[in-house]
């Protein structure tokens, strides 16, 4: 069989004129056979890459409709059009049914209107082999597709599990964490508390990949960051003009984690509305779409989290006592920065590395300095106001080690008055309060503050002593008598690491 750059079109009809005629006006464009009968026309199929046939339906041996029948057991993918004088709606669905009539041309036929027709055959039978094409291609697809999606998931619960939290050997996250793990695998409302920026979420996604519906979606919330409205149609859904805005229907985000999980960050903000519509949600396992009347069930596991104090938010009447402990069957509590220094060195690295190949600026690391003011700062931005100063540092970095003076004034001040005071100091005033704390004579207080803002100028002037010295109105004889005094010196910003 043959195959022609242009497409291949059989012309059957017993009387000669007709097919000359026909072949005629279609062989502008086509590579056009003709057969005076249908068993001529069977030989040519077989030799010939035919790809649409026209028949006479009254012919002498078989009708046109018997012909065109064998055609579509033997060649079904020919796409076959019956040219007749005689239309009845009875003959019409016979043909249809029995021979897969692709359309009907009555006679006296346009030449436009004949040449248009078996254009749009053509393109049909192209459109039927790419069809064929793309299915048999899906059939060897799926498997890979299939694989594809394990890994991937694979590898985002490689990614969340609980050791992937970011912490130094014996730091207090790890009781959390075999806390959180041993609860993962029971269907439970979690309720995570903690300061601004310590990790809740990275908890709650790692009880998600550790239980078992890793599987299922995960979605995330953060319901004090929206009014009540959006938030009702953000977890429950909307239909189409149920507000103004709604221009069409919404599937809640409940319903689309049906069988995983939702985490809602920041629940303790939510009004005391919309504290009655959640808690009817985890009490019954239904939501109602907003501006609809039908309830729908769905099975989610919900995990919440806050920064506030939520007992005590319940005995202020703020928050509902019953949505309270719907929430709170199992309560974690992730731990500030500042209860663990020691994990502060370790997350940095690990926050300087994501950090610089995301902004294609290759550091090698910190200097001792720079990572003993780190861990002398109290961090009351906890994780996320460590991960944008050393982003600032980043920026600043000129060489290939971050050093101490690229740091911000606060973090410095911070570290310096931490030498100088108790190790749970949160940050650069809050620092010189506790040095000023620690009771003692005021010439003491006042000199644990002196110490403090010596050794932060000198820190940020790059220990270039006539910088500092100048910068703080003292000679450079007065600042060295100075540093003797309080037994300052380069070494001291560093013995801590």
């Amino acid at each position: 069989m043959t195959a022609s750059p242009r497409p291949g079109i059989l012309v059957v009809d017993d009387e000669p004129r007709s097919v000359e005629v026909i072949a005629r006006v279609l062989d502008e464009d086509f590579d056009v056979h003709t057969a005076l009968s249908a068993e001529e026309a069977l030989r040519l199929l077989e030799t010939e890459w035919i790809q649409i046939v026209f028949s006479d339906q009254r012919m002498p041996e078989v009708s046109g409709v018997e012909f065109l029948t064998e055609v579509r057991e033997r060649w079904p993918e020919v796409v076959r059009i019956v040219i007749t004088g005689y239309i009845d709606p009875e003959d019409i669905i016979g043909a249809i049914n029995t021979a897969g009539i692709h359309q009907f041309i009555t006679k006296p036929w346009h030449p436009d209107h004949l040449l248009l027709t078996a254009r749009n055959a053509a393109r049909l039978y192209q459109l039927q082999r790419e069809h064929d094409r793309l299915s048999g291609e899906l059939k060897l697809l799926t498997p890979v597709a299939e694989s594809r999606v394990v890994t991937r998931r694979e590898r985002v619960a490689q990614h969340y599990r609980f050791d992937s939290l970011v912490r130094a050997p014996g730091s207090p996250v790890d009781a959390v964490c075999r806390k959180a793990a041993q609860v993962a695998g029971f269907n439970v409302p979690v309720l995570v508390l903690g300061e601004t920026g310590t990790g809740k979420e990275l908890l709650a996604r790692a009880i998600h990949y550790g239980s078992p519906r890793s599987d299922r979606p995960f979605y995330a919330e953060n319901c004090g960051a929206i009014p009540d409205e959006l938030l009702e149609s953000e977890l429950f859904g909307h239909k189409k003009g149920a507000f103004t805005g709604a221009h069409s229907t919404r599937i809640g985000l409940l319903e689309q984690a049906d069988g995983g999980t939702i985490f809602l960050d920041e629940i303790g903000d939510i009004s005391p509305a919309f504290q009655v519509k959640l808690l009817r949600f985890l009490q019954e396992g239904e939501i109602r779409p907003v501006g609809s009347n039908e309830t729908r069930t769905v099975d989610v596991r919900v995990l919440a989290a806050t920064h506030r104090d939520l007992p005590a938010e319940v005995r202020a009447g703020r928050f509902r006592e019953d949505l309270y402990y719907r929430l709170a069957t199992m309560t974690l509590t992730m731990p500030p920065l500042r209860d663990r220094p020691a994990d502060i060195p370790v997350l940095a690295r690990n926050l300087l590395d994501r950090l610089s190949a995301a902004h294609g600026k290759p550091v090698a690391g910190f200097t001792d300095e720079t990572l003993a003011c780190l861990e002398g700062y109290g961090w009351p931005g906890n994780v996320r106001e460590l991960q944008n100063e050393i982003m600032r540092m980043l920026v600043l970095c000129e060489g290939d080690r971050l050093g101490a003076e690229l740091l911000s004034d606060t973090v410095l001040r911070g570290a310096a008055m931490s030498a100088h005071a108790p190790p749970a100091g949160t940050g650069g005033d809050a620092a010189a309060l506790e040095a000023l704390a620690q009771g003692g004579p005021l010439k003491t207080r006042i000199e644990r503050v002196e110490a403090g803002i010596l050794l932060e100028t000198l820190v940020r002037c790059r220990w270039n002593k006539s910088r500092a010295a100048d910068e703080l109105g003292l000679s450079r004889m007065g600042l060295r008598a100075k540093l003797e005094r309080y037994g300052i010196e380069r070494a001291a910003t560093a013995q801590r690491h």
